[in-house]
């Protein structure tokens, strides 16, 4: 069975852009893996279609060796999660994983960097661990497992998802006007409605910037985005469709659907406020603006609601 138009365009643009990383290292040493980001909203498909993407360049004809983490298997424990919630009582978008905030900063950095150097020599033999998160435990809430997937060298390509992957803190001048403005599709008043207060997208906005190292890491990026006059409604039904087949897997684990739109209203907030950094980038923790390191390599795959390819370009 051919696989899906996305992966395709994902696999030509890995591909291409691998050719140019290695252009760029001695061909008598072994470069450095490329670091691909691949960013989406909740349901929209990113990690079936980034496992196809692997799928397809571990295959012959390229028989790459690849690692693909997720952002999600960064998250913290629950208990810690819940600890968080506890101390930021006023702020729903800390109530439960999802938002900057809510991941493991420090492991996610060190696994990166293991991943950076794993093909030198000094590191051919190290094994790297890259820790698993179960969305369906604790009531949906998810918590961090035991099992880890664990990765060596050589390796050609390392793939990071996530729904946030990429996106950049602002200036107070421009959160300002964004709480203003209606969300498109969801409401004049949807940050009000939902009792989030403005000081929350601040909170989360100082959060963001210790992400910023992690996004120094990647070459190039991939990012699929709803049709531009669905930009978040769509998600809603993507994500509950997301939970509903995770839970028939699973013997009904997992969120209502109540809580699975509660859940997304709290991601909705990251998209609106930060989502355009990836091709704009944001401001450091100096408050000076700071480019995103994939400009000029970026592929953007525009999706409808059944998620089929509407539009590719490149950024």
């Amino acid at each position: 069975m051919a696989p899906p138009a996305a992966v395709e365009h994902m696999t030509a643009h890995v591909l291409q852009q691998l050719t140019r990383h290695r252009s760029q290292f001695s061909p008598d040493n072994q470069p450095p893996p490329l670091f691909v980001a691949v960013q989406g909203p909740q349901g929209s498909g990113k990690t079936f279609l980034t496992s196809r993407l692997r799928e397809a360049l571990v295959s012959d004809p390229h028989s790459l060796s690849v690692v693909v983490l997720s952002i999600d298997d960064l998250y913290l424990p629950h208990d810690q999660l819940v600890t968080l919630a506890k101390a930021n009582p006023e702020n729903r978008l800390l109530n439960g994983r999802g938002q900057p905030g809510t991941h493991d900063v420090p492991l996610g950095t060190r696994i990166l960097s293991q991943l950076k150097r794993i093909n030198e020599a000094d590191n051919k033999d190290d094994i790297v661990e890259i820790p698993s998160f179960d969305k369906s435990l604790f009531g949906g809430e998810g918590d961090r497992v035991n099992e880890c997937v664990t990765a060596h060298g050589p390796v050609d390509v390392i793939i990071m998802e996530g729904w946030c992957v990429g996106f950049y803190p602002l200036t107070p001048e421009e959160i300002e006007p964004r709480w203003e403005l209606p969300v498109q599709g969801l409401g004049g008043d949807f940050f009000g409605s939902r009792g989030f207060q403005k000081a929350n997208v601040f909170d989360i906005n100082m959060k963001l910037c210790t992400y910023l190292p992690w996004w120094e890491f990647f070459d190039t990026f991939i990012q699929i985005k709803p049709v531009e006059n669905h930009p978040y409604d769509y998600i809603y039904t993507w994500r509950l469709q997301q939970e509903h087949h995770m839970k028939s897997l699973n013997g009904g684990k997992g969120m209502t659907d109540q809580q699975v739109e509660a859940f997304v209203d709290r991601y909705i907030p990251g998209y609106v406020f930060f989502g355009d950094g990836i091709s704009e980038g944001g401001i450091n923790e100096n408050g000076q603006h700071q480019r995103p390191p994939w400009i000029g390599n970026g592929l953007s795959i525009q999706i409808g609601e059944d998620r089929n390819v509407l539009n590719v370009g490149n950024f």
